[in-house]
């Protein structure tokens, strides 16, 4: 509190003060409330405790509220630290780094030697990753004393903090020099069990190799190699060291007493491989290393099957054939999942195929070291339940024609139906065949045959999920999660649903997601896609949590990897597939005035069922919420919920996604999924096209709107400039695939669109585009031509004849009908695949095909995929 604040209250409300601060911490916010009530009805302007106050309504959920209050008391007294402090906190708590980073620098100005407003400040910084200002920050609490006196220069945190903070800036020599002071402040040496210590010699071994300097980190390393608690870190980096010193005999010493602790780690091989100098062509030599290590760990997979990586002709022959009879009469189910990475070499591939059908024929020769049947590792074996030999070779067979790059799934099924018939109860053949109906097309028996295998071990959460799993792409929502339900904490807020979503099961909400996409509902959809992005920025969140903790126990090397991950943790394929699947979501509902608004329905309707549908989708929704409000009395009669933290969770208001879905700007909230896709994954060539289509859209719609004209101006340069960023995208998906065919339908689009719009681009903007688009569409070019040329050169796949029909339809609107015709030759081309042909069923439902030309097209696509359900009328 500031001596100010202090003159104001008397000896019982100070006590009262240290009261609320108290309930604060422990989270008794009732009682810090009626704490802060009795001072304020005797100080009713009292700062300090109206921000007190402020920051227990904000920690009960009413940030407003809380707000306004902290107004308040900073109107009341300016000049308190404890105003600006909890000001800084209430914008750290909506997000607002920047401006609590201000608020926290108010306070400190205030009060300069307050610890805690110093390591919140800090904490921001590094948040933010402001290097420098986390240097000053952790560099002020180093050289300031503690509440009690103590000197915090005393304590090695505040070292290592200042040093990390120093390494993260790239001052790698003021990062060694920091953490080299400390150790000589130690009036004794640690002792050996001293992890802290131990943990922090790595970390400055680290910094002084990534200076270059290896020479001198191995010097260092040395110093304390033997008495290191982290052995294996140590040998790694020593062995690493030597060889990049070109000390080859050392260095093979070094990683053969790494394999000898873990035969089984590639790296190991490989390091020893260079240190050897092995040449990757001398196979003889290679073999040889491989062969020593095999003998030395009979059990050991590594070193048998990394040469079937380098071996050619009869010497991969053998090497497989050895490795495939011993695995297969072991019975490892993964046997075909350690193979399938040698399929990329169509030699091996047929090797693989011609050995397997030999062993299926029985005209095998015995192993030139004898008969393995009756063994596991070398030892004999005593009857157990594995598979016979004849059954594992069924099984890999099986998924080897089920193998995209070998696919045969006619005989695939007839292989695993019997492995089926030989062991009816092994999950594993029940789950393969799952997967076999999934390529055929068929998802409903894919999913009726995967919830099969998991009836026959309703204890296997494997199993379980992957049932789940089915039933979502057979959009069978219900049924996953009552299968997940299984799994899943009984008393959950939210049931089975909520408690995947506490546990941040991406895999089941992504997958959710996109079952109701296809389905149409929009507002469950966007529900769960939100959801993975909520979790995305938990993650982010739960950095706080890591900044101190980590420090304070000294895990410096593992922090560091930590926040090297989560500077790319919006690269993750599941952030993407969210992404890109509520951008595209946003986009139809741009698009779409026919849209209903609640199942995403879209019909060629007039004004008048437009308006029929519109009230109908309203009945629909009112129905729907009154449901969910008798739901809601339920719980509230049952009591309040907590989560697995036990903290009391927050309703959800819209539980059905209907907000968002009724969103009235869908390209500003569309903005708020792209923003981090684009700067996080500019490689994804997904993102680089939605990212087209949005910005094409809002300067689209900016120039259509209805203003003043110095309002339209403005408004005019804005849009304008989100031409170039579509434009950028362009670019940049052109250099990531410049054969993909979206880049010419885009880039047809982008020149049409310029020559459409009403008013003349400002110079600079027109300068700017022309300079780019010009060398991929000449501002005067015939864009029909362009396109056909495009075709006849493309004309084999049925992505680029989609590209070409979809741009010919942008072009000339009278070719519709032609066009859905040309949809449904696509699916004689050749190398037409059933994902193709279920993206043409989809282009024709985009377009509203007529009924005949959508018959037309079910009808063609299920001869040639009968098993497909996607093409199956209700009368199949």
């Amino acid at each position: 509190m500031s001596q100010q604040q202090q003159l104001q209250l008397g000896a019982k409300e100070r006590s009262l003060f240290a009261q609320i601060v108290k309930h604060y911490e422990s989270k008794q916010y009732k009682k810090g409330l009626k704490c802060a009530e009795q001072v304020l009805r005797k100080t009713p302007k009292h700062g300090d405790t109206q921000a007190m106050k402020a920051l227990i309504i904000n920690a009960q959920g009413n940030t407003d509220e809380a707000f306004i209050l902290c107004k308040e008391a900073l109107k009341n007294a300016m000049k308190s630290h404890v105003c600006w402090h909890v000001y800084g906190l209430l914008w750290r708590c909506i997000k607002n780094y920047e401006e609590a980073i201000k608020a926290y620098k108010f306070a400190l100005k205030l009060e300069p030697d307050s610890q805690q407003i110093l390591r919140d400040l800090a904490l921001l910084q590094i948040q933010m990753r402001d290097y420098q200002g986390y240097i000053q920050s952790r560099r002020t609490i180093l050289q300031s004393k503690t509440p009690n006196g103590q000197r915090n220069s005393n304590y090695r945190l505040n070292w290592t903090a200042l040093a990390v903070a120093q390494h993260l800036a790239g001052e790698l020599y003021d990062a060694e020099r920091t953490l080299t002071t400390f150790e000589e402040t130690l009036r004794s040496t640690p002792p050996k069990t001293d992890n802290e210590h131990s943990e922090a010699l790595l970390y400055k071994n680290t910094i002084i190799a990534e200076t270059g300097e290896t020479e001198r980190a191995l010097e260092h390393l040395e110093a304390f190699y033997k008495s290191n608690l982290d052995r294996t870190a140590a040998m790694e980096m020593r062995a690493h060291y030597l060889l990049q010193l070109d000390r080859m005999e050392e260095a093979e010493k070094a990683y053969r007493a790494l394999l000898d602790r873990n035969a089984e780690y590639r790296a190991y091989y490989d390091g020893l491989r260079k240190a050897m100098k092995i040449e990757d062509s001398d196979t003889q030599s290679l073999k040889t290393l491989y062969e020593e290590y095999a003998k030395k760990n009979p059990r050991g997979d590594t070193a048998k099957r990394v040469p079937l990586e380098f071996l050619q002709g009869d010497d991969f022959r053998e090497a497989a054939d050895h490795y495939l009879q011993q695995m297969l009469h072991k019975g490892v189910p993964s046997t075909f999942a350690n193979i399938k990475a040698l399929y990329s070499d169509p030699t091996k591939r047929k090797t693989v195929q011609s050995l397997a059908e030999t062993y299926l024929s029985k005209t095998y020769p015995p192993l030139a070291n004898g008969s393995i049947e009756k063994q596991v590792n070398g030892v004999e074996k005593a009857e157990t339940k594995q598979p016979s030999f004849d059954v594992s070779v069924l099984y890999f067979l099986a998924q080897h024609y089920n193998y995209h790059l070998s696919r045969d799934l006619a005989r695939s099924m007839e292989l695993i139906d019997r492995a089926i018939e030989a062991q009816p109860k092994e999950v594993n053949y029940h789950l393969t065949k799952a997967r076999i109906w999934k390529h055929l097309g068929n998802l409903q028996k894919a999913s009726e045959t995967m919830e099969k295998a998991r009836s026959l071990d309703e204890r296997d959460r494997y199993i379980n999920t992957k049932a789940a799993k089915y039933q979502l792409r057979n959009d069978e929502n219900e049924a996953a999660i009552t299968n997940m339900g299984k799994f899943t904490r009984k008393e959950a807020v939210g049931g089975p649903l909520g408690d995947l979503i506490d546990m941040q099961c991406m895999w089941y909400v992504t997958e959710d997601g996109e079952a109701y996409l296809r389905q149409g509902n929009f507002g469950l959809a966007l529900k769960r896609f939100t959801t993975v992005y909520d979790i995305f920025e938990t993650w982010q969140e739960d950095q706080f949590d890591f900044h101190t903790f980590s420090i304070r126990k000294g895990q410096v090397r593992a922090y560091m990897d930590m926040l090297k991950w989560e500077d790319h943790l919006r690269e993750h394929p599941y952030f993407s597939r969210a992404a890109i699947s509520a951008i595209r979501i946003y986009l139809r509902l741009f698009d779409g005035p026919k849209t209903n608004g609640v199942n995403g329905e879209h019909k060629d309707v007039g004004a008048n069922e437009r308006k029929k549908a519109q009230k109908k989708a309203r009945k629909a929704q009112e129905k729907q919420e009154q449901v969910e409000a008798e739901k809601k009395d339920a719980k509230k009669t049952a009591g309040t919920g907590t989560g697995a933290d036990g903290e009391v969770k927050k309703e959800d208001t819209d539980p059905q996604g209907n907000k968002l879905v009724q969103t009235t700007e869908p390209l500003v909230d569309a903005m708020k999924f792209l923003t981090p896709l684009l700067e996080y994954s500019p490689k994804n060539i997904e993102a680089q096209h939605v990212g087209f289509e949005v910005f094409v859209r809002r300067s689209e719609s900016s120039t259509e709107e209805t203003m003043q004209p110095e309002q339209q101006k403005n408004d005019l340069c804005k849009s304008t400039g989100k031409y170039l960023l579509a434009l950028r995208c362009l670019l940049a998906a052109r250099s990531i695939d410049s054969s993909h065919p979206l880049n010419h339908e885009q880039a047809i689009r982008l020149r049409h669109t310029l020559k459409s719009i009403p008013e003349p681009l400002p110079p600079q903007v027109s300068e700017a585009l022309e300079g780019e688009l010009s060398s991929l569409i000449a501002p005067d070019a015939d864009l029909s031509k362009l396109n056909t040329d495009f075709l006849a050169s493309n004309s084999d796949r049925a992505t680029n004849v989609r590209a070409f029909l979809r741009t010919r339809q942008l072009l000339d609107s009278k070719s519709a009908d032609e066009n859905q015709k040309d949809v449904i030759r696509t699916l004689a081309l050749p190398l037409v695949s059933l994902e193709d042909a279920v993206s043409g069923l989809e282009l024709l439902n985009d377009w509203h095909a007529e009924s005949r030309h959508r018959e037309d097209y079910m009808a063609a696509a299920h001869e040639r995929w009968p098993e497909a359900t996607a093409f199956m009328s209700s009368k199949d």
